[in-house]
């Protein structure tokens, strides 16, 4: 039921994401149409916000929305947790992006923001950030069914007699 256009479920959503928010005693980071919400526990709120964008910047597909590059945050976040180290990288990582205009580094325009990635390719931070969004992203079953993978298929047995041969767009010879 629907009521001066605000749906039960959003509002108990809303609610719900609020509250355990609240609960965890962090910032909430919303996505842009609200339907989700990260709570970093380690990574400061603008680190994580600039790690997003990053994570997109570095393999930008417009088909994938927001909420699965936040969770390469989430998987960093928690790293970043358990391993001060890794926190520090992360957060001198921004920082440096940050100094590279003397402004937040996520709200220069795109071709500024990959000029800035592209002059610290070398680093361990770029590296890591990287490596981490490959496998964060691309391991994310859901996303194999954006792109029409369909998984690992050692446990059936290979590729032979599991679609091997289902290629649909060569003509039939």
């Amino acid at each position: 039921m629907q009521e001066d256009g605000i749906r039960r479920r959003d509002v108990l959503r809303s609610v719900g994401v609020f509250a355990t928010a609240l609960a965890a005693g962090n910032a909430v980071i919303f996505g842009p149409d609200n339907a989700w919400a990260m709570a970093p526990t380690s990574l400061d709120p603008h680190v994580a916000q600039t790690l997003m964008v990053m994570a997109y910047d570095l393999f930008p597909h417009e088909r994938l929305g927001s909420e699965y590059y936040a969770n390469v945050v989430v998987l960093l976040d928690k790293e970043a947790k358990g391993d001060a180290a890794v926190r520090a990288l992360l957060t001198d990582g921004v920082a440096k992006l940050d100094a590279a205009h003397d402004m937040p580094w996520a709200e220069l325009s795109e071709g500024q923001r990959v000029a800035v990635l592209k002059s610290i390719e070398t680093t361990d931070f770029f590296t890591t950030m990287r490596t981490k969004t490959i496998g964060a992203l691309y391991g994310n079953p859901l996303v194999y069914q954006m792109f029409g993978y369909g998984g690992p298929s050692v446990e059936y047995g290979g590729y032979i007699n599991r679609g091997f041969d289902d290629i649909g767009w060569l003509p039939k010879t």
